[in-house]
């Protein structure tokens, strides 16, 4: 494995479990404007796409725009409150991060998470160790496209054979393939082993040690 200089990790699935805390403030939202809840499994397929995409698939199909914002408004408002509830670290995931640290790799955060989310969450879980965090915003595309992991590089100054992409999805496949970079696959996120496979996955990891090894 090559040594990599900065390594650019994705949030959800990937180094924070926070599937429970965005279901219940979706469920929130959706009871708000009366529509049916959704269970962990659906909202686990519906995430990756930030939370614009999480809101359209989540309300029924027949729902016109203004109920879409009106969800969208209500989610935003309770998860900036709520979004570390239930949130959690994958086990070994705070120790990798403090090894990275130590070894004078930089670490980064790209997320289709809003801004303000990623930033409060790096903060919280990860005082001091992620050296730039980008989350969704004006002007910056979501995910597969590059421009977030582009932003990072930049602010970096690290060149592209020196960084690799950690992910959980195909989503995460597809951004470093945009942004021309090396990538990792973790299995534990929300999305099985045979399922990335078919998306394109060619580095799979099972744990974050293994992660470890291949970085270290």
């Amino acid at each position: 494995m090559k040594h990599y200089q900065l390594i650019v990790f994705d949030l959800d699935g990937t180094i924070l479990d926070t599937l429970e805390d965005l279901m219940i403030s979706l469920n929130v939202a959706l009871q708000k404007n009366a529509l049916p809840k959704r269970s962990l499994e659906e909202v686990r397929r519906f995430v990756g796409n930030g939370i614009g995409m999480l809101i359209r698939r989540a309300v029924p199909s027949n729902a016109d725009e203004d109920t879409i914002r009106q969800v969208h408004t209500d989610f935003t408002a309770h998860y900036k409150v709520h979004s570390a509830d239930h949130t959690r670290p994958y086990e070994g995931i705070p120790t990798l991060m403090r090894q990275l640290h130590e070894a004078d790799r930089q670490i980064a955060v790209v997320s289709n998470k809003a801004d303000y989310a990623v930033q409060d969450l790096c903060r919280h879980y990860f005082p001091g160790l992620i050296h730039i965090a980008v989350g969704e915003k004006e002007g910056v595309r979501r995910k597969p496209e590059p421009d977030s992991v582009n932003e990072v590089i930049r602010l970096s100054g690290i060149p592209k054979e020196s960084v690799v992409y950690i992910g959980d999805s195909e989503v995460d496949i597809q951004t470093a393939k945009n942004a021309g970079i090396d990538a990792i696959i973790v299995e534990w996120g929300f999305r099985d082993r045979e399922y990335l496979i078919e998306q394109g996955a060619s580095t799979l990891v099972k744990t974050p040690a293994e992660l470890g090894t291949l970085l270290l």
